[in-house]
């Protein structure tokens, strides 16, 4: 078994869905007492934060760097950076390790297109939603159709994500707000939504929706699962 490296707490709350999805997943294919052999490093979300909202993406870059460092010298064989919107810096983060990055963004456009879907919404923090680095990868790369909700909607979703999911609240107005967006979405011609924040699988789940949903920490933990027991 490989050892899948964590690079989390941006939020906590999500980190643990990863931690238990891979878990479970190993213990899924190999039966028994078997776990995932991982290393974890969790960062202090509070200035990372701070950072984001600065504009300062050099400095979480710095930040993240030097995490990434550190997981690949406590034994990981490959990297997954357990948050969509810090992809940003996913690059400088590459650039800093020897061992493999395991962009989030492509394993959910390759569950996509396994799925037949070609045209899809997009719900993510304001960075995720109108900048290229998660977008543009999977038009560009991927050649897939991405919708987002409009500017007062996409606020909605930020605000939601900062203010209540990062500190591990649900609250059902909330949850009932994110279904009208997806509502919205498939009525534009979205053939699914993309949990596109790590969080937002905590509020919202499939059985609230017809439209399919694509939980980007499941998919993620998925093809960790794959990678570290070499059934790619």
């Amino acid at each position: 078994m490989k050892t899948i490296g964590l690079l989390g707490g941006m939020s906590w709350e999500s980190t643990r869905d990863y931690y238990t999805s891979i878990n479970q997943g190993v213990k899924e294919r190999l039966g028994g007492l078997h776990s995932a052999q991982l290393v974890l490093y969790s960062v202090d979300f509070d200035p990372i934060e701070k950072l984001q909202h600065q504009g300062d993406w050099a400095g979480t870059a710095a930040i993240l760097c030097q995490a990434a460092r550190n997981i690949e010298a406590a034994g990981a064989d490959f990297l997954l950076i357990c948050t969509n919107t810090m992809h940003k810096v996913a690059p400088e983060i590459e650039a800093a390790i020897q061992i493999p990055l395991v962009h989030l963004a492509d394993a959910t456009a390759e569950s996509l297109l396994a799925s037949g879907i070609k045209k899809v919404g997009l719900l993510g923090t304001a960075f995720t939603m109108e900048q290229d680095f998660y977008k543009g990868r999977l038009q560009q790369k991927f050649g897939l159709d991405v919708l987002v909700p409009d500017a007062d909607d996409r606020a909605l979703v930020h605000q939601v994500i900062y203010q209540e999911l990062c500190l591990g609240q649900l609250h059902e107005t909330s949850r009932k707000e994110y279904l009208r967006i997806i509502s919205q979405l498939a009525q534009q011609g979205a053939e699914a939504v993309i949990l596109g924040c790590t969080e937002i699988a905590m509020l919202v789940h499939q059985k609230d929706t017809d439209v399919p949903l694509f939980d980007t920490t499941a998919i993620h933990a998925r093809k960790a699962v794959a990678l570290a027991l070499d059934v790619v």
